[in-house]
């Protein structure tokens, strides 16, 4: 039974995140509270599995109380959050504060939207309670090769095209394991695509906030853009991304078309397209995540020649997506985080 404290000033909303967690037979509401004061002295007496946390309450907010947690009492947090600009870059800071993931605050009076949103608060509960939680002090990020002050960019100017792609997929905790892969690679690297499971108003603060760390230049992917060495691009949150060629150049391509394994965007379209129009000329990298989306198109990268990464489960916050790629044979190696950027770094002064 996974213990749960939902913390919300909004009544409403403890009662209805009450209502749908205590729905799930394997999860046990302990206890509401409206403000992180109350919720302190809830956690102390209730020693629950998992927190839900509001990201705005009065008195103070969630990501304050959440820095003090994850500092004194690491634990699995899941925050709640509007999914809005605003509200994007507080939760892109929890999640690198150390919460394992986050939902929308639900549509109480949209009852076709709630239930969906009932099958995926259960599931991120759930897997929040088997996540791997680090306190703040305990591993600090590692820090850029060099600093994009201190260097400067590589821009259209320095390059035509790119001769090898770099696919990068995550999702649960992937976030900051993304930030560590790229913060550490030279802005000489081969062109990289990333898919991160994420909301649309999400995408586009997360690919800026990569910008800001990397000596790369990170931007969320367009339509028909040329991948050029020195630059990586996300997904947009509500559209897929492909690989594909155009002429002797390798271009992005998005698609509206429906979710893949539950998402949108999906790493195994991703990954199909780089195994298809890319072969061995890519490099595949499996990061962090819940379920097994790319799993599967992860081994048609490793059959059309290119080499597979996947972390390892020590490192993970959740061994969903790249264990499913090792346990179906699919995973060339298997790393831990700190080690993937030189391993990608080897494999391309390999090909040279």
């Amino acid at each position: 039974m996974i213990k749960v404290l939902v913390i919300d000033d909004s009544a409403l909303i403890r009662q209805l995140l009450t209502r749908i967690l205590d729905s799930d037979p394997d999860i046990q509401v302990v206890g509401t509270a409206p403000d992180p004061y109350v919720a302190r002295d809830k956690i102390k007496k209730l020693n629950p599995d998992v927190l839900t946390l509001d990201v705005e309450m009065p008195r103070m907010d969630g990501v304050t109380f959440l820095r003090n947690l994850m500092r004194l009492r690491p634990m699995p947090v899941v925050m709640v959050s509007t999914l809005t600009d605003a509200g994007a870059d507080v939760t892109l800071r929890a999640l690198e504060l150390g919460a394992v993931d986050y939902v929308s605050k639900p549509k109480i009076n949209v009852q076709d939207e709630l239930q969906a949103y009932a099958q995926e608060i259960i599931a991120k509960v759930k897997a929040a309670s088997r996540a791997r939680v680090r306190g703040l002090d305990a591993s600090p990020s590692p820090q850029p090769l060099k600093s994009p002050a201190a260097a400067p960019r590589p821009g259209r100017s320095h390059f035509k095209t790119t001769d090898m792609i770099i696919a990068i997929g995550a999702s649960t905790g992937g976030t900051e394991a993304i930030k560590d892969v790229l913060c550490q690679l030279p802005p000489t690297t081969p062109g990289i695509v990333i898919t991160q499971h994420i909301p649309a108003a999400f995408s586009k603060p997360f690919s800026e906030r990569l910008n800001a760390n990397s000596a790369m230049t990170v931007t969320q992917a367009e339509n028909g853009q040329q991948i050029l060495p020195g630059h990586a691009y996300v997904a947009p949150g509500d559209r897929h991304l492909e690989v594909v060629r155009d002429g002797a150049r390798f271009v992005c391509r998005l698609l509206d078309t429906e979710p893949v394994n539950r998402h949108k965007p999906s790493v195994e379209v991703m990954f199909n397209s780089v195994a298809r129009n890319v072969g061995r000329n890519a490099l595949c990298v499996l990061l962090t995540g819940m379920g097994d989306d790319g799993a599967d198109a992860m081994g048609e990268m490793k059959r059309a020649g290119a080499p597979t990464i996947a972390q390892d489960e020590a490192s993970s916050v959740v061994w969903g997506m790249p264990g499913e790629a090792v346990k179906r044979g699919h995973a060339d190696e298997v790393l831990p985080l700190h080690s993937i950027a030189e391993r990608i770094l080897y494999h391309v002064a390999r090909r040279g």
